[in-house]
């Protein structure tokens, strides 16, 4: 047994599917990517079907085969509750990697087990994350709505990109503010002051992933 599903990567409803015998009597389990422990239990964890019974390696190589040329980024410097939700919708999108930028420690609950399938990075100040992405050749794209950011939906993202997102409530930190390359807000038409920091990411990214993804290799 690879011993790589933990009882917090399972669920506690009837999503899923049972022991292969049962799902495929008569049919030989013979795929490499397949994990002996799910075979013979069962896969109940949050993954899409395609990927049902198969070793968690293999699940993330072969999202590392279409991962996109997105990267994201958080400042962690208030502990920030919301990174668990930004690395569950970077998940989703197949971004390349999350960057938490401060605070080593955050709130996994959020992410529901998705930061097994994702990559990660941790940088101590926002300087050093700016420094990663300029000698990886990403924009940095900071997102917050303060005087002086352009208008999100009339901005065309640039395919290699990093999305810079500050902790909730104190937004963007100066140094992400006068580092990153493009300044972007996304609309609001209604009384707050403010989007909840983790629906903004996925605003953005989407935003992203409507310009450079192949749609035809989504699931």
């Amino acid at each position: 047994m690879s011993g790589e599903s933990g009882p917090t990567e399972w669920s506690t409803g009837a999503a899923g599917v049972g022991p292969w015998s049962h799902e495929h009597p008569g049919e030989p389990a013979d795929d490499p990517r397949y994990d002996e422990e799910l075979l013979a239990h069962g896969d109940h964890r949050n993954v899409v079907d395609a990927y049902r019974y198969w070793r968690r390696d293999a699940i993330v190589g072969d999202i590392d085969c279409r991962r996109h040329r997105l990267h994201v980024a958080i400042e962690n410097f208030g502990n920030d509750a919301n990174i668990g939700a930004v690395v569950r919708t970077a998940n989703a999108f197949a971004v390349h990697t999350v960057h938490i930028v401060g605070r080593r420690r955050w709130n996994r609950r959020g992410a529901m087990v998705t930061d097994r399938y994702q990559h990660l990075a941790h940088h101590d100040t926002t300087e050093e994350l700016l420094a990663f992405a300029a000698g990886a050749g990403l924009a940095v794209v900071a997102v917050d709505n303060i005087p002086g950011a352009a208008r999100l939906e009339r901005t065309e993202l640039p395919r290699d990109c990093l999305l810079l997102f500050g902790s909730e409530g104190p937004g963007i930190s100066e140094a992400a503010r006068t580092g990153a390359t493009h300044l972007v807000s996304i609309a609001q038409f209604g009384s707050t002051r403010s989007i909840n920091a983790a629906v903004a990411a996925g605003i953005a990214m989407h935003a992203w992933i409507r310009r450079w993804s192949d749609f035809s290799s989504a699931w």
